[in-house]
C-alpha cells in the first residue's frame, strides 16, 4: 500500500480518512479500501507537513491540520449527501475538533486511538522540549524508539512514517489535545470510539474520557485486546474496519 493520498469514488456516503501525527495516508488505506468495498466514497488526504520532511512538519501547527480537514469535509459535502470522518490518533482528535467546529456538516465520526494527553516518557519528552522546558531549542528531533507503535511486525516495517518526531510540532500537538478536550461537550455527531488496551502512545483512559464528555446522543465504544496504537493497520485491523463500516452504515440510514 502507498503513502500517497487516495480518492476512491463510491456512492452518496462520503468518508474522510485522516492519518496520525508523523504518519501518512498509508495508515488509513486498509480502512479506506474496506469502506470503499462497502460502497462508500473515500478520501485519504495527507495532512500539512506530512509525506515530505520533518522540517516541513515542524513549520506547521495544529491549526493548519485542522483547516485542512475542514476543507476536506466541505469538498466531500459537494460530492456526497452524507459525510463521515474516521481518524487515527491525531486524526481522531481532528475528527472530534471538526465535528465541534462544523456541527451538522459531519454526520458521524470514528475516533481511533485519539490521545487527550501523553504519559510516561512521551509526556516528559514533550514537556522538556516545549517552550520553557530545559531542552527547548537544544533538542529539535526525538527518535521513535522501536519504530511505530504497531504489534504486527510486517505492518510496522511497511509503515512509511517519519522516523523522528519534530519537537515544535509535538508541542503544537500537545496544545491541540487540550483544545479538543475542552471542545468535547460541543461534539454532537454520532461517535464511534475505538482504542487498544495495550496502546503505548495514547493512554486507553482517553477513550473513556471522550465517551463521558461528548454530547453525542449515539456513542459506541470498542476496546481492543491485542493491538497497539495504530489500530487501523495492526493485528485487529479487520475488526476496526468492520466496526467503522457498520457504525457509519447505520448513521447514513438515519
Amino acid at each position: 500500500m502507498s503513502a500517497e493520498p487516495f480518492d476512491l469514488a463510491g456512492d452518496e456516503r462520503g468518508v474522510v480518512c485522516v492519518h496520525g501525527f508523523t504518519g501518512t495516508p498509508f495508515e488509513m488505506r486498509f480502512l479506506g479500501e474496506r469502506l470503499h468495498r462497502d460502497g462508500y466514497t473515500v478520501r485519504g488526504p495527507a495532512l500539512p507537513g506530512h509525506c515530505t520532511s520533518e522540517a516541513d512538519l515542524d513549520a506547521t501547527t495544529w491549526a493548519d491540520w485542522a483547516d485542512a480537514v475542514a476543507d476536506e469535509v466541505v469538498r466531500m459535502r459537494r460530492r456526497c449527501a452524507r459525510v463521515m470522518i474516521a481518524g487515527q490518533s491525531l486524526g481522531g482528535l481532528l475528527a472530534l475538533h471538526t465535528a465541534a467546529r462544523l456541527g451538522d456538516q459531519v454526520d458521524a465520526m470514528a475516533s481511533l486511538a485519539a490521545p487527550l494527553w501523553l504519559e510516561g516518557l512521551g509526556r516528559r519528552a514533550a514537556r522538556w522540549t516545549a517552550p520553557g522546558g530545559p531542552l527547548h531549542g537544544r533538542v529539535t528531533r526525538l527518535p521513535k524508539l522501536g519504530g511505530s507503535d504497531v504489534r504486527d511486525r510486517a505492518a510496522r516495517r511497511a509503515n512509511p512514517c517519519y522516523r523522528t518526531i519534530p519537537t515544535a510540532a509535538l508541542a503544537s500537538l500537545c496544545d491541540f489535545m487540550g483544545v479538543v478536550d475542552a471542545e468535547l461537550p460541543e461534539v454532537r455527531a454520532p461517535l464511534l470510539v475505538v482504542h487498544a488496551r495495550q496502546d503505548h502512545t495514547a493512554p486507553v483512559a482517553s477513550a473513556a474520557r471522550i465517551v463521558d464528555r461528548v454530547a453525542s446522543a449515539r456513542v459506541r465504544s470498542r476496546i481492543l485486546d491485542a493491538s497497539y496504537h495504530l489500530v487501523t493497520i495492526d493485528v485487529e485491523r479487520d475488526i476496526v474496519a468492520a466496526e467503522v463500516s457498520a457504525f457509519f452504515r447505520a448513521r447514513a440510514r438515519a
